[in-house]
């Protein structure tokens, strides 16, 4: 009777709300799910604009040096937000609460900026005559690929600053766990991963050439 009470309490113990039956907390696990699901979309698009761009011998290069640098910034700012990131997950960690609320708003410092430099470059390309239907440059599958893939990370990442200015007041304010501050983390770190393929294959590889 005893052991037979013993082995309930063993099976229904994981299950019973205490613990994590998946040794991990459920907001990371819907984390890792969601990137899981996000990374399958990027590399849908990734593959189509990388299909459309082989498929097309007259894909235009209308990228000059100043577009180039303007990008590398751009990739310096995300690469920065995501020091400032793991710094941020580290303070919260220790709970050092103002230090981590100051390192999520230095990341989000970095996704505005981000945000602006892109801004600023659409601005460029529209004035261009660049649209999801036609460029001066001939392939009219040029913009609808470019404003696609771009205009979706940038969604990505405005939502991602919004995100962590939320979790900074709420760490701040003692209402979330330093959990949270991980999360989001997760979520930070996988917006900038996703550049580090768009740069070499949107900018990089459409550099003008110089004849």
């Amino acid at each position: 009777m005893a052991q037979s009470q013993t082995e309930d309490l063993t099976l229904s113990s994981a299950w019973s709300g205490g613990a994590s039956p998946y040794a991990m907390v459920s907001k990371k696990l819907g984390m890792w799910l969601f990137i899981v699901s996000d990374s399958l979309t990027f590399s849908a698009l990734l593959v189509a604009y990388s299909y459309v761009r082989v498929a097309n011998q007259d894909w235009p290069k209308p990228f000059e040096w100043a577009s180039i640098l303007g990008a590398s910034i751009m990739t310096f700012c995300l690469l920065s937000s995501s020091l400032t990131m793991v710094m941020a997950v580290a303070a919260a960690q220790r709970l050092e609460r103002k230090k981590a609320v100051v390192w999520l708003l230095a990341t989000v410092l970095g996704g505005l900026l981000f945000i602006l430099l892109h801004a600023r470059e659409w601005i460029g390309l529209i004035h261009e005559g660049v649209t999801p239907f036609a460029n001066p440059w001939g392939v009219p599958l040029f913009g609808a690929a470019f404003f696609t893939l771009t205009g979706l990370h940038m969604t990505h990442v405005t939502v991602g600053v919004l995100y962590l200015v939320v979790i900074a007041w709420g760490f701040g304010s003692a209402r979330f766990k330093p959990e949270d501050v991980e999360v989001s983390g997760l979520y930070w770190h996988f917006v900038d991963l996703v550049w580090m393929f768009i740069f070499p294959m949107v900018y990089l590889l459409s550099a003008k050439t110089v004849a």
